[in-house]
C-alpha cells in the first residue's frame, strides 16, 4: 500500500497524514468514505452466523424502561426479539474470520500494522438499539453499511460505571459531539473515548473495524510466559550452592545468596532480547480461541498461494510468525515470505524462487488449512 496515496476512504487524506492527525489524538468524522458499501452480510445470512457454535455472538437488548440484558451467544433465531420491537442489537464478532466480503473490507485498513488488528465487528440495531455510552481500550473505525445511527462522543472525565449492569455504562457520560451516519460515513475514535451509537429507524448495520492496545501487564503476561515455555536447559547446568558459612540459627529465612542467585537467573533469560522478540511474535499471531483450521489440499507447483482469512502472519528482521509458531528466515527465502505476509499471497512466479526447504514449510502450511493453492 502507498501510504503517501490520499484516499476517499480518510477523506482525502494519505494513511501517513491521517495517522499523524488523528490516530490515538482525536476523532475524526468521514462522510462517504466508502459511497455506495453493502453490507458484508445479509441480515439472514447475519443471524444465521449468530447460531452458530464457533462465532462469537452477543444480544444486547433494553425495553423502554427496564434494565439492559446482555446474552451470549450460540443465539437461535427464535432466541432474537421480532424485527419491529425497538431496542435492541445483536453483535457479531470476528465477521472477517468467516465471511470472504467482511475480510476484504478488512484488507482497507492495512495500513496499520497487523500487530495492532483485533477483528472486524459488526452490529445489527433495530430502531433505537444500541449498547449505552461506554469506552474501548482500542482505536477503532466504525463503518455505517445500513440504515442510519446516531453517535455522540466526548472525552472521558468520569470513568466511573453504572453498577449492576451486565454492560460497561458509563455513569457521567457528557459528549461534546454529535453525528447521524448514513451507509458509506465512518467515524474514527481513539481509545479510552466515550461514545453511545443509537439506531435511527431499522435495518441499522455497522461494521467496527477494531484495533487492539495492548496494556505493559497484558503484554509481559503473554511474553514472559511463552518465554519460560521456551526455555531449555542446558547439558551441563551448574546448580545452586551455599557459601561457606551458610549455618544459621533462622531456618526460616530465605538466604540473601539464594535471593541473590534467582534474581541472576531471571535477569540472564531476560535478557535474551531475541527470545523475548520470538515470544512477543508468537503472542500476536496466536489465534483466537475459537478459531481452527481444517486440513487443506496440498499446494502443487505452478499455482499461487493465499494466507486464509484466520491466519496470523507478521515477521520481524530474523523470524517469520504464522499462528502462534516462528520461524527463521532470511536472504531470498526471507523475502518472498515476508511478502507473503504483507500482501497475504504469492504468485506462482515468486513461489518458484523459494528454496526446496522453504518449499516445503509452505507445503505444510496448506495442509494444515492455513494457506491455499490458487490457479
Amino acid at each position: 500500500m502507498d501510504i503517501d496515496r490520499k484516499l476517499p476512504l480518510l477523506g482525502g487524506l494519505s494513511p501517513r497524514q491521517f495517522m499523524r492527525r488523528h490516530w490515538q489524538r482525536k476523532p475524526c468524522l468521514i462522510r462517504q468514505a466508502m459511497p455506495g458499501v453493502c453490507p458484508p452480510v445479509t441480515r439472514a445470512e447475519l443471524f444465521e452466523l449468530a447460531a452458530r457454535e464457533e462465532v462469537e455472538s452477543r444480544l444486547v437488548s433494553q425495553s423502554a424502561d427496564g434494565p439492559w440484558r446482555l446474552k451470549h451467544g450460540p443465539l437461535a433465531r427464535r432466541q432474537l426479539p421480532p424485527l419491529t420491537r425497538p431496542g435492541w442489537t445483536l453483535l457479531v464478532q470476528g465477521l472477517d474470520l468467516h465471511v470472504p466480503a467482511a475480510h476484504e473490507l478488512l484488507s482497507r485498513f492495512r495500513f496499520v500494522p497487523e500487530a495492532r488488528l483485533d477483528d472486524l465487528m459488526i452490529s445489527y440495531a433495530s430502531d433505537g438499539g444500541g449498547v449505552g455510552p461506554h469506552t474501548d481500550s482500542y482505536d477503532v473505525f466504525l463503518l455505517q453499511v445500513a440504515g442510519r445511527r446516531r453517535w455522540r462522543a466526548g472525552p472521558v472525565v468520569d470513568a466511573s460505571l453504572v453498577p449492576g449492569m451486565p454492560v460497561k455504562l458509563l455513569a457521567h457520560f457528557q459528549p461534546t459531539e454529535e453525528w447521524v451516519l448514513e451507509p458509506g460515513d465512518m467515524l474514527y475514535l481513539p481509545p479510552r473515548w466515550g461514545h453511545d451509537g443509537v439506531a435511527v429507524g431499522a435495518d441499522c448495520m455497522t461494521c467496527s473495524i477494531g484495533f487492539r492496545t495492548p496494556t505493559p501487564t497484558e503484554t509481559a503476561r503473554e511474553v514472559l510466559q511463552r518465554m519460560t515455555d521456551a526455555l531449555e536447559v542446558p547439558a551441563e547446568e551448574g546448580h545452586y550452592r551455599d557459601p561457606p558459612d551458610s549455618a544459621t540459627a533462622t531456618p526460616g529465612r530465605i538466604p540473601e545468596a539464594l535471593q541473590t542467585f534467582a534474581t541472576k537467573a531471571v535477569i540472564e533469560a531476560l535478557n535474551d532480547v531475541h527470545s523475548l522478540h520470538c515470544a512477543l511474535g508468537e503472542s500476536l499471531t496466536e489465534p483466537k480461541a475459537n478459531v481452527w483450521f481444517d486440513g487443506g489440499e496440498p499446494w502443487r507447483p505452478g499455482q499461487g498461494l493465499r494466507l486464509d482469512a484466520r491466519t496470523r502472519m507478521m515477521y520481524d528482521s530474523r523470524h517469520v510468525f504464522i499462528n502462534g509458531e516462528s520461524f527463521r528466515a532470511a536472504g531470498r527465502d526471507a523475502r518472498l515470505v515476508r511478502q507473503l505476509a504483507d500482501e497475504r499471497a504469492l504468485d506462482a512466479r515468486a513461489l518458484a524462487r523459494l528454496s526446496d526447504q522453504a518449499a516445503e514449510l509452505l507445503q505444510d502450511w496448506t495442509i494444515a488449512g492455513w494457506a491455499h493453492g490458487t490457479d
